[in-house]
């Protein structure tokens, strides 16, 4: 049963902006920290969710990252979610996410295998579990897919797979407002700063919270969020589409598969569903929803039907439209504090990988204000200062 949302309060020992998958990690485990004896506040604009990231992603998990990082947060998000009751149950409930774990199987041409075994090579030193098949190995696997112009797979064989995206925001937020956080259904339209510090927000209702610590987990809003305290951080709204289509032929075993050319398609249901991202020149800052069917048209279903003939006959049934908390610099999150105002902690920019890795920011944040360092794992190559120090992170499964 959904609770109420809370009056501002004058004041909280931390200010969450964003109440997404990304600020409700964080809200739950600051509250579940013996050490965090203040509150916890949380600003969300849309509590009903019906326009934020997290419910309209595709709701994926995956170790087959180049960067061990990347990897590294993904595994300790796995774990999280084997463990759900124990971490988010409330009043002895379960949490069913309805996971799926059938795997990734990224596809690559001649020209592509090399990264392919490179990634592999950082994959496995994370001890995650994928395997390289050739287009032998492939066929044998999976009868289904056409591997002409393929010279290799990568497939992950445990710990890989998808899972209901809103059922666990609901987990994370319930959770936390079990444990003391208070959620507040408005904007943060003002930040205040004295010398080096927040001081306080204001709200678009004309309220104004106090504040000793501020995070900006605002998704792709975060940009904005920040530059009202005067923060430049490179993140933007990019949209994506998930298309949905019938099939009467039916691989349930079916891993995600990602096309070289970035396609991907999985299972989902009684259908499945299907994607791509733009190119770059075609992928503006936007916030609207409106669908572009073209895209499938043109680009994502000749795609799958040339690598999974059966999906020559397919029936489009629907589609939707979602904001990545895009990083246009290098594509990877932003996690700790500004250099010059120590108390404002960003939580930002996943470009698409936000939701399997909210579990691991949430611990890393939470660690940051308890604790002043990262202890779980180290996620100072994350910081906001890597742009200015020139030390970018170059992912190379971007997805």
């Amino acid at each position: 049963m959904s609770q109420p949302e809370s009056a501002p309060p004058a004041a909280a020992d931390v200010v969450i902006v964003g109440g997404g998958i990304v600020g409700s990690a964080t809200a739950y485990f600051l509250t579940c920290d013996p050490a965090m004896a203040g509150r916890v506040v949380v600003v969300e604009r849309d509590p009903t969710y019906s326009r934020a990231s997290t419910p309209r992603s595709a709701g994926s998990i995956r170790q087959q990252f180049s960067t061990p990082e990347n990897i590294r947060m993904s595994q300790f998000g796995m774990a999280f979610l084997r463990d759900l009751d124990r971490h988010l149950g409330v009043d002895g409930d379960p949490v069913d996410v309805g996971f799926r774990e059938n795997g990734y199987l990224f596809l690559a041409t001649a020209g592509g295998v090399g990264v392919l075994e490179a990634n592999h090579a950082v994959q496995t030193a994370c001890n995650a579990a994928v395997e390289l098949l050739d287009p032998a190995g492939l066929a044998a696997r999976f009868p289904w897919l056409s591997t002409e112009g393929i010279a290799a797979g990568s497939f992950g064989t445990a710990n890989e797979g998808w899972f209901d995206p809103h059922t666990l925001l609901m987990a994370f937020r319930r959770k936390a407002r079990a444990q003391g956080a208070v959620y507040v259904a408005d904007e943060v339209v003002a930040v205040e700063r004295h010398g080096g510090r927040v001081t306080g927000v204001g709200l678009a209702s004309g309220g104004r919270i106090a504040c000793g610590t501020m995070v900006c987990a605002a998704g792709p809003n975060a940009g904005r969020v920040a530059a009202l305290a005067g923060a430049d951080l490179p993140v933007a709204h990019r949209k994506r589409f998930v298309y949905v289509f019938d099939c009467k032929d039916r691989f349930p075993a079916m891993p995600l598969v990602i096309c070289p050319d970035g396609v991907w398609v999985r299972p989902e249901g009684a259908g499945y569903v299907c994607g791509t991202s733009p190119p770059e020149d075609a992928d503006p800052d936007c916030e609207d929803l409106e669908l572009d069917y073209a895209m499938f048209e043109e680009v994502v279903w000749p795609t799958i039907a040339e690598r999974i003939p059966a999906f020559e006959a397919i029936k489009l049934t629907n589609a939707w439209a979602g904001h990545y908390d895009f990083n246009t610099v290098d594509h990877n999150g932003i996690i700790g504090p500004h250099p010059e105002v120590a108390n404002l902690i960003f939580a930002n920019g996943f470009s698409g990988h936000g939701l399997q890795q909210a579990p691991a920011t949430g611990r890393a944040v939470s660690e940051l204000i308890l604790q002043g360092r990262f202890t779980t794992l180290d996620l100072s190559r994350f910081a906001y200062t890597r742009f200015a120090e020139g030390r970018l992170v170059r992912e190379l499964n971007v997805v």
